[in-house]
């Protein structure tokens, strides 16, 4: 199976919050022209008892996914499986056969660690494709300029990929995308419209705007409140996913964002 014919996969549990990110994985298969691949993943258990009745659930929940992502009329081809846990492990081993993953973030604590949910972390640090971590109130599966997208411009190894993520979910989400620049020095911001000017020669349809002296995506969110969609990262940057989906919480009252973590596979 060649990479172009690989699936997006989307993690299903019962949650409204795993709907939500299916609901974003489904834009992301039907933009690639994949499959999406909806999984449940056994929860660790002591009896054979116990797993059957968790294998009759993810099947259950799964069937009720598919339906309602039926009901979407999207023309996507979709595919379910129920496997083996632990979750995290699971799906870090699928995403070796996978476009994306995509999966919900749950939980609001005190500290930022714990604002994701342990399978969404260890997949954003651990798996072999890009991770998409969707907060629950996010506008999942539309379009219509319903927020940013925004990218950090830098001299990180894997930014051209990274950057040219975001400019392929801003065609998926039809959204405007910021490009977040180094510093405020004019050579500084007349190289970063250079860089634009490259970007839309090569995504016409795309409306990019530079941010200069706002490098990174964590401190935008922190002093800004634009109704941020979706921040792309670099996998270097995939520990600050916790702070990334936790801005808007009363503890974190700033800008909101899912979050995209780039790997290799999608340059």
């Amino acid at each position: 199976m060649n990479a172009a014919t690989l699936p997006v996969i989307a993690g299903i549990d019962g949650s409204t919050t795993a709907m939500t990110a299916a609901y974003w994985a489904v834009q992301e298969a039907a933009g690639r022209d994949a499959p999406l691949r909806l999984v449940y993943v056994t929860k660790t258990t002591h009896s054979a008892a116990e797993y059957a009745e968790d294998v009759r659930k993810g099947h259950a929940c799964l069937h009720e996914a598919r339906t309602a992502i039926e009901a979407m009329g999207t023309p996507v081809t979709i595919e379910t499986a129920v496997v083996d846990g632990p979750p995290a492990a699971a799906l870090v081993d699928a995403s070796s056969q996978a476009q994306m993953v995509c999966v919900g973030s749950v939980g609001i604590g005190r500290y930022a660690r714990s604002i994701l949910g342990s399978v969404a972390a260890e997949l954003a640090e651990k798996a072999a494709c890009p991770v998409a971590v969707i907060r629950p109130d996010s506008d999942a599966g539309t379009h219509h300029d319903s927020g940013w997208i925004i990218v950090a411009d830098n001299e990180k190894p894997d930014n051209h990929a990274v950057v040219e993520q975001a400019m392929r979910e801003a065609t998926i989400r039809q959204a405007p995308v910021l490009l977040l620049g180094t510093d405020g020095r004019p050579e500084s911001h007349a190289a970063l419209e250079r860089e634009i000017g490259d970007w839309k020669s090569r995504y016409p349809d795309v409306r990019v705007y530079p941010i200069a002296n706002r490098a990174e995506v964590t401190h935008f969110l922190k002093k800004h409140h634009e109704h941020v969609l979706l921040a792309v990262i670099g996998s270097s940057e995939a520990g600050e996913v916790a702070d990334i989906v936790g801005h808007g919480h009363a503890l974190f009252p700033h800008s909101a964002s899912s979050a995209l973590v780039v790997r290799p596979r999608c340059a």
